[in-house]
């Protein structure tokens, strides 16, 4: 291992304070303070640190973080970030962020915001099956027809 012989280990695939929230709670069992915005006007930075720090901890497979921080992302689902946690969720297997995503799509405003935001052609060229599902969900019961056509696509 790269360990024995060098006193320096890299990490590429990870920013450094996303590494230094994952140690910290890695050595003190708890979860570092993320101010998530409480006003819309206000910038998402720590619920893009989130989701962040949600994937480096299903990668290292701590599993309390990441029940920690998909319920903290789930509670702060707005218009803006909505795309970008939908294809995060998708992504990444977290299906409880997926579920609140699409609870709150579910609200005709909510979606027409999302489909303005920055997030939605990201959303639309990474995760197209997520849009044909949100799709189906949307349609009514007795459109079964168009359900089934819409999942044949």
């Amino acid at each position: 291992m790269e360990e024995s012989s060098s006193s320096t280990i890299e990490i590429h695939d990870m920013e450094p304070d996303v590494f230094e929230s994952l140690l910290h709670f890695i050595y003190t069992d708890s979860a570092p303070v993320l101010q998530m915005a409480s006003e819309k006007s206000e910038p998402c930075v720590d619920v893009v640190m989130a989701g962040h720090l949600l994937v480096a901890a299903d990668r290292y497979n701590i599993g309390r973080l990441r029940v920690i921080l998909e319920e903290k992302l789930c509670s702060h689902i707005d218009s803006s970030m909505v795309a970008t946690s939908l294809a995060l969720a998708e992504q990444h297997g977290f299906h409880r962020l997926k579920e609140a995503c699409f609870q709150f799509l579910s609200s005709p405003p909510n979606l027409e915001a999302m489909m303005a935001s920055d997030g939605y052609e990201h959303l639309k060229s990474s995760c197209p099956s997520v849009l044909k599902e949100l799709i189906a969900r949307i349609i009514p019961a007795e459109w079964k027809a168009a359900k089934d056509i819409i999942m044949a696509i």
